[in-house]
């Protein structure tokens, strides 16, 4: 397997890259179309804000390029920031449209008494649904949160976990051969490398 990481300068490449490689898997990354040819996964990482990041995938040529790949049936996995550029629209720096590939939209967390945001640090995670790159993943464990901002899926069936900080939010979405982490699998110790490995053996079929 190949395994895709989009390139664009931001985020948390690194960490991703180091992770796929530590569990025996070839990472490759992606800063233009071309390199499409050459991976059969692909990763949508991200640190920082939505619009800066869906602008800077527009200035690369990545838009398209991310769209064909999944229409063609290919595993893809967006995490953090990743995952809330799967959604048609975010509001973090202005309205702003997103990859529009899973429907729901980008909102604040609530501010809630007690509760510092941007959210940061281990929460739980509960499964409401099974999902292959969940195998061998119980329900209820912890990983690892860096948010101020969750995706609002426009229908339950593509909300796979779900976790609580002053409010219930999708903690994993999925549709078909993509699915989106709100937290790091690569900062969340042998259950995030669980995950990721997973995820690079998987087909993309549910």
């Amino acid at each position: 397997m190949s395994i895709g990481i989009i390139n664009i300068g931001i985020g948390n490449i690194g960490s991703v890259s180091n992770a796929v490689y530590s569990q025996g898997f070839d990472p490759i990354l992606v800063s233009s179309a071309e390199d499409f040819e050459h991976i059969t996964h692909l990763i949508i990482p991200g640190v920082g804000s939505y619009l800066a990041a869906m602008k800077l995938l527009r200035d690369g040529d990545l838009v398209e390029a991310i769209v064909g790949f999944v229409q063609q049936g290919k595993p893809t996995l967006g995490i953090c920031l990743g995952m809330q550029l799967l959604s048609f629209i975010g509001f973090e720096g202005g309205q702003t449209e997103g990859l529009r590939l899973i429907e729901g939209e980008v909102m604040p967390l609530e501010k809630v008494k007690g509760l510092n945001l941007p959210h940061v640090g281990w929460n739980t995670v509960t499964h409401k649904r099974e999902h292959p790159v969940l195998n061998g993943i119980k329900t209820g464990l912890d990983f690892y949160f860096v948010n101020g901002y969750f995706f609002k899926a426009k229908n339950d069936d593509d909300v796979i976990a779900s976790s609580d900080y002053g409010q219930s939010f999708p903690s994993i979405i999925g549709n078909k051969n993509i699915i989106g982490v709100q937290f790091h699998p690569e900062k969340s110790q042998i259950n995030g490398l669980r995950m990721l490995d997973n995820f690079c053996l998987w087909d993309g079929v549910c």
